[in-house]
């Protein structure tokens, strides 16, 4: 029996392999839009965003920050696109995952993990982690909802949903940045990939050659 189940297993999880490039296009459809979003924000506020690179007292300090910032947004913007059409994916995704890691280490790391101020969380209570700020938050989020209800446009004010306390910790750089390595490890997947039918290709033509050879 034991060894029956086992087999059959073996035999599920080959059959699942079948399907990996369903789970890579999967991501590369999730993080298109992210990464296109980011690099389009910055090409919209190119000088806001420029001010931030450039300031070392409040933003971030970057030598030649006009040229990083163009950059960036090229990568952004293109590198979205790439990820969308599955072209020169490791490579994008590569560059991609330094940009979240940049982000990690330079703007969120101070914050802690948490992206929105929860003091229910394990990464704030002091289970795994403790944040004073997001335990904080509750109190500054109540008086915020009590000072709002005083207005009578408050329902509209909450039509969109409750209102929250950004923390901005690393939380979603973080969950990009290990998504993108993932395509870095096993690139776009078979099928639904230009670099899948370009690799294709290329192996084609080189057979040719060395069978003319």
């Amino acid at each position: 029996m034991i060894q029956q189940s086992i087999l059959f297993y073996q035999k599920l999880v080959t059959q699942l392999q079948l399907l990996d490039f369903i789970s890579l296009l999967l991501l590369r459809l999730y993080l298109t839009p992210v990464m296109m979003q980011a690099g389009w924000t910055k090409l919209q506020n190119f000088d806001s965003t420029l001010s931030w690179f450039a300031n070392p007292d409040w933003g971030l300090g970057l030598p030649a920050p006009a040229l990083m910032l163009s950059l960036v947004i090229l990568l952004e913007l293109g590198g979205g696109l790439a990820l969308l059409l599955g072209l020169f994916t490791r490579l994008t995704a590569l560059g991609l995952s330094m940009t979240m890691l940049v982000a990690m280490l330079t703007v969120h790391a101070k914050n802690g993990w948490l992206a929105i101020a929860d003091a229910s969380s394990w990464l704030a209570d002091g289970t795994i982690f403790r944040n004073d700020a997001v335990m904080a938050a509750p109190k500054k989020l109540a008086k915020a909802n009590e000072v709002l209800q005083q207005q009578p446009d408050y329902d509209w004010l909450i039509s969109s949903g409750k209102l929250v306390v950004l923390n901005n910790g690393i939380e979603f750089a973080a969950t990009y940045f290990v998504m993108l390595l993932m395509l870095v490890v096993y690139g776009a997947g078979r099928w639904l990939s230009l670099d899948y039918w370009l690799g294709r290709k290329a192996v084609l033509v080189t057979t040719t050659q060395e069978t003319v050879a």
